[in-house]
């Protein structure tokens, strides 16, 4: 293992152990308090979307690129054009590969479910695939 991974580790028992050992419990026995470690509760189950998105409102997840274009007025034709199609996906520009500009829609939680407006987009965009991105949970599919 690692070191650096075993040293975060052994700190984090050792807080752990730490916090376990100063809970006092209600009736104020002592001996109770030091021989029975705190209960932390873990759910069995997988955490549903809008818990994960009360936790980080920023996941990482997919996004729909239309294509890549190599001007600003280039990349608002594609995305009026797009609009017209589809008027109910949000569509974006994001122009950190200047001065190439791409041009993306929707966000999803997983790959699968951007499956079905993926290829309703091809119909028209054959170059569109999905990519892993930054989303908003709120907006997401």
């Amino acid at each position: 293992m690692d070191s650096k991974v075993n040293a975060a580790m052994e700190s984090i028992e050792d807080k752990c152990s730490k916090s376990s050992a100063s809970v006092i419990s209600r009736d104020n026995d002592d001996d109770y308090a030091s021989s029975k470690p705190a209960k932390i509760y873990v759910p069995s189950r997988e955490l549903t979307n809008a818990e994960i998105c009360r936790k980080n409102p920023r996941i990482l997840g997919y996004k729909i690129q239309i294509t890549i274009v190599k001007s600003n007025e280039e990349a608002n034709e594609v995305k009026a054009y797009f609009r017209k199609r589809f008027p109910n996906l949000k569509v974006e520009t994001d122009a950190s590969l200047r001065p190439n500009y791409k041009i993306l829609a929707g966000s999803y939680f997983t790959k699968q479910s951007a499956a079905s407006d993926l290829s309703r987009i091809r119909e028209y965009f054959k170059s569109a695939v999905a990519v892993q991105y930054r989303i908003f949970c709120a907006e997401a599919k």
